[in-house]
C-alpha cells in the first residue's frame, strides 16, 4: 500500500529554537495518526509543514509519492485549525455559511454557489448531524457544536485526508468524548486523519497509530504499543510526570 505522506528527514528551524529534527514518519490511507507532545514540541509545525503552512527547510514530505513543494494545492486535505473554534467568537454567519465557505477554494473565482452547492451543504449538515443548527449564528453554538460545524466544513471537498491541530481545546468533558466518536465514525469510513493534540490521554481509545515528538521523533508505532509504554518512558519525552484523563472525565494513572 502506498503511503500518503511520507516524512522523509525533516527538519525545521525558527530564529529563536529549533522544532524539528530529522523526523521520519510514514501515514497510510485509512490511518488515524494521533501526533503528541508537550507544548512547543514541534506538533503544529510538523502539520504547518505537511500543508504548505510553512515552506520546507530540510528533508522532503511526498503526498501520494509526489513532493509537495511541486504541489499548487494540497487538494484532497480537509484542515480544521487550532484557532477555528476563537476566531467564531462574534463571526457574523450562519451554520450554513460557514459549511457553504468550504466550497470556495473549489469554485473558480466570482463564480456563485449554485444548487448543487446547496445541496452538498445540506448532505454534509445531515451527516455530522446538526441540520437543525444551520440558521443559527456561529458564535451562538457551544464548543462541541462549533467543532462540528468547523468539521463539515473541512469534510464538504470530500476530501480523502482531515488534519485537525488541538482540536478540543475549550471544550468540555461530555463533548470531548462526543467529537471522538465522531472521529471513530468518520475513520470507520476510511479518511485518514492526523491529529495533534498535547493530550495523550484521549489516544487510546480511538487512534491506531501514535506518534510522540519533541523535537524528535521518540515514539511511532500502534495505539497498542504505545500502550505498552510504561510511567518513565512517557514522562521522559514530556520532561515531567504525565497523567490521562480518560473520556469520562476521571484521572487515570498513565501506566496503563
Amino acid at each position: 500500500m502506498k503511503p500518503v505522506f511520507e516524512i522523509k528527514d525533516v527538519s525545521y528551524r525558527y530564529p529563536d529554537k529549533k522544532a524539528l529534527s530529522n523526523i521520519n514518519i510514514s501515514i497510510y490511507p485509512g490511518d488515524f495518526l494521533a501526533i503528541v507532545g508537550p507544548n512547543g514540541s514541534g506538533k503544529s509545525t510538523l502539520l504547518k509543514l505537511i500543508l504548505g503552512i510553512l515552506n520546507l527547510q530540510d528533508g522532503e514530505i511526498l503526498m501520494n509519492g509526489t513532493d509537495i513543494r511541486k504541489l499548487n494545492k494540497r487538494t484532497g486535505i480537509g484542515y480544521v485549525s487550532q484557532k477555528a473554534n476563537s476566531a467564531s467568537s462574534g463571526f457574523p454567519a450562519n451554520v450554513y455559511e460557514v459549511v457553504r465557505s468550504g466550497l470556495i477554494q473549489m469554485k473558480p473565482i466570482f463564480q456563485r454557489f449554485n444548487k448543487a452547492d446547496d445541496q452538498k451543504v445540506e448532505a454534509i449538515l445531515k451527516r455530522l448531524h446538526i441540520e437543525h443548527l444551520k440558521h443559527k449564528n456561529i458564535s451562538e453554538l457551544s464548543g462541541g457544536q462549533q467543532q462540528r460545524v468547523f468539521i463539515a466544513r473541512a469534510l464538504i471537498s470530500n476530501p480523502s485526508v482531515l488534519v485537525l491541530d488541538e482540536p478540543t481545546v475549550g471544550i468540555d468533558a461530555k463533548h470531548v468524548a462526543e467529537f471522538y466518536a465522531l472521529l471513530e465514525q468518520l475513520k470507520n469510513e476510511g479518511i485518514t486523519i492526523l491529529l495533534v493534540t498535547h493530550d495523550i490521554g484521549v489516544v487510546v481509545d480511538t487512534a491506531t497509530q501514535v506518534a510522540c515528538l519533541n523535537e524528535h521523533l521518540h515514539f511511532h508505532g500502534t495505539t497498542h504499543q504505545f500502550k505498552s509504554l510504561d510511567e518513565v518512558e512517557i514522562s521522559k519525552i514530556y520532561g515531567h510526570p504525565v497523567q490521562f484523563i480518560d473520556h469520562s472525565g476521571h484521572d487515570r494513572e498513565c501506566c496503563l
